[in-house]
């Protein structure tokens, strides 16, 4: 259940919280995205929750609030090169602290900070962290986080669709439905998809590209 019980230690002590999150590190073409977002403790928009529970127009409707009354917020987008030269979870790493130094340079205060991070593993920053499991579904800065880098990444994912029509990244944001898999199969990979992620399907789609 969505609350501020993990912010509220913090801000008891005068620190800000940045909540974080990521969204596609499963998808076999695209980028991976990482979202920062810090909040004011008396403004929390209603209806938060972990992305994947919520519709494609609730997490728009929320994204735009979100923006609104954030005090500062930040997406990061790693492309699919980087995660093939080193692999999805120091590429998650990289758009994580992309978000948050962009984040602080927008904050405009010296007030301390603490990182909320979703997930049980995150590469140290300069500013102390917690890790949550399942944190997008228990905090609300990283639920916020979640929807962030979620919206995001499917805006990226649908207008890349119009580059590459045939795999119908607009539908399945590039993740491996059938119906993709089956487009890689017929049409080899296009120039987004990660390669390293592409090896077990069939040993065709790693010579081919259109």
């Amino acid at each position: 259940m969505i609350s501020t019980h993990y912010e509220e230690q913090f801000w008891q002590n005068n620190h800000l919280v940045i909540g974080i999150d990521e969204a596609g590190r499963g998808a076999l073409a695209g980028p991976v995205s990482a979202a920062a977002v810090i909040f004011h403790p008396n403004r929390i928009p209603l209806g938060l929750n972990d992305s994947k529970l919520l519709t494609a127009n609730q997490r728009s409707l929320l994204a735009v609030e979100i923006t609104s009354v954030a005090l500062s917020w930040s997406v990061a987008l790693v492309d699919h090169n980087r995660i093939d030269e080193v692999n999805i979870l120091q590429a998650t790493y990289d758009a994580m602290h992309q978000a948050i130094d962009a984040c602080i340079r927008t904050l405009g205060t010296a007030q301390p900070l603490h990182l909320l991070v979703d997930g049980n593993r995150f590469r140290p920053h300069q500013l102390p962290h917690t890790t949550i499991v399942h944190g997008d579904g228990l905090s609300a800065s990283i639920a916020a986080a979640s929807i962030m880098a979620k919206t995001s990444r499917d805006a990226w994912m649908t207008d890349i669709d119009a580059m590459y029509p045939a795999y119908g990244f607009a539908r399945h944001k590039g993740y491996g439905t059938a119906t993709h898999r089956n487009a890689i199969l017929t049409l080899g990979p296009c120039s987004i998809h990660r390669r390293t992620f592409l090896k077990k399907l069939t040993s065709v789609v790693q010579t081919g590209e259109i």
